[in-house]
């Protein structure tokens, strides 16, 4: 069955999901160059506080009626719900800002373009889903790529286990989503608009205690014009204008076509990091982009068997 045609003065562009999916990317890529440009106005663990509290608030209105109504579901499926919570809202946005504290947002986001194959082995690992070979070699090709980029392309480093903080943070952080994202098959049957409001306001109950350990070390957020600017951005853009643009895209065409675009990200970061942050390209990220994107096809054409996101309703959304 194909998805309802949206009608009205936007809905031309709520049918438009290839257009759809390049803004989600877009808004993402800010997210990740945005966590980095502030870094020093506001702590990490704040910001991640501050991202999903604003959007639990936004959305709280528009998805009240629906959370009533699988309230029952939720009180039954508290513990995987918040499971779900804890990894993908709480632990993955809060390493990530902080990774970024440590690293350039470039890293940041060529180590991202990895996601989709870190989901590919939680999936084999929590399910057996089996890899075929040619998944098997792109996962070793992208994790060349990844250690190119962490490495800065010295071996030395390499051998000695060096690598930048920043880095490993933003590694852990794209393991812990890609454990989130294949649970995201066992998700408990609630409505899209419930389960997101539900793990939303989960994940900012469960960072206040980090924020508390953030101000007890002194760590205070710096009202300006630019911290009130990146709160209100990382509250609407990337938690709720992606997440509403993603659906929609998947709606129209399906997981299958919408999941490549989250290798827009290093495209769109890296410009916008490149301008705004200073930050240059350099031999090494351009090698660990060429292997990241290299595995991904590897993996990705040569079989699709065993990687997650045969149904619309099972895809996670891309990181941000």
């Amino acid at each position: 069955m194909s998805a309802p045609r949206s009608t009205g003065p936007l809905g031309a562009f709520f049918n438009a999901p290839y257009l759809l999916l390049v803004l989600v990317a877009l808004l993402w890529a800010v997210n990740m160059v945005l966590g980095r440009y502030i870094v020093g106005h506001v702590p990490p663990l704040t910001l991640a506080f501050v991202r999903w509290t604003g959007a639990t608030l936004i959305l709280t209105p528009f998805a009240w009626q629906q959370l009533m109504r699988d309230w029952p579901l939720v009180r039954t499926h508290l513990p995987s719900l918040l499971l779900l919570s804890a990894t993908g809202i709480s632990c993955y946005n809060s390493m990530t800002y902080y990774g970024l504290q440590y690293t350039e947002a470039v890293n940041g986001l060529l180590v991202q373009s990895t996601t989709p194959l870190i989901v590919a082995v939680w999936t084999f690992v929590l399910f057996r889903d089996r890899l075929s070979l040619g998944q098997t070699a792109g996962i070793g090709v992208s994790l060349v790529g990844v250690m190119f980029i962490i490495s800065r392309g010295d071996l030395d480093t390499l051998l000695h286990l060096k690598p930048n903080e920043g880095d490993l943070w933003l590694i852990l952080a794209i393991a812990i989503y890609g454990f989130y994202a294949a649970m995201l098959r066992k998700r408990p049957p609630l409505g899209s608009l419930s389960f997101l409001l539900v793990i939303m306001a989960m994940g900012a109950v469960i960072l206040i205690p980090t924020v508390l350990w953030e101000m007890h070390l002194g760590k205070y957020l710096q009202f300006d014009g630019l911290t009130l600017s990146a709160m209100a951005y990382v509250a609407v853009g990337p938690s709720l204008i992606a997440y509403m643009f993603f659906n929609r895209a998947v709606e129209l065409v399906g997981a299958n076509r919408a999941a490549p675009f989250i290798h827009l990200l290093p495209v769109f970061g890296t410009a916008l990091a490149i301008v705004f942050l200073g930050e240059r390209l350099a031999w090494y990220h351009l090698v660990g982009y060429v292997l990241v994107i290299g595995g991904i096809a590897l993996a990705t054409f040569t079989s699709r068997k065993g990687i997650p996101g045969k149904s619309a309703a099972e895809e996670p959304a891309p990181p941000g």
